[in-house]
């Protein structure tokens, strides 16, 4: 693995674990970090009351490359909903109300969005 990969996963988790903290601070009660299965990767599985969410963290140090949230496009929804309905499966969960959240990190500024999308599965 190159160096530049292992920094940027590195920079990921480390940034995971912010957003992890984060979401306690607001109520949240993470119960994974980063579920991986074959349709991919899920960086923070937590659960806010009632809902099971399914949390998307992305970071940024600087506005000049692009602001966090645009980079949860249409396919990264898909990956995030596939990996959701395996998650949901594994642990006999199909009837656990879910949603979808991201965690946005640009700089010192959290944003968190919640509801951020909808299921993009197939």
């Amino acid at each position: 693995m190159g160096k530049q990969k292992y920094n940027k996963r590195r920079v990921g988790a480390e940034y995971e674990k912010v957003a992890g903290e984060y979401l306690k601070s607001c109520g949240y009660e993470i119960l994974e970090y980063n579920f991986r299965c074959r349709a991919g990767e899920v960086d923070i599985i937590a659960r806010d009351r009632e809902y099971l969410v399914f949390c998307e963290v992305k970071y940024r140090s600087k506005a000049v490359m692009g602001h966090p949230l645009e980079a949860v496009g249409f396919h990264k929804q898909q990956v995030i909903s596939r990996c959701a309905l395996w998650y949901l499966t594994l642990r006999q969960l199909t009837g656990a109300l879910c949603r979808f959240d991201v965690v946005s990190i640009e700089g010192r500024d959290i944003i968190l969005i919640k509801n951020a999308f909808e299921y993009a599965g197939r």
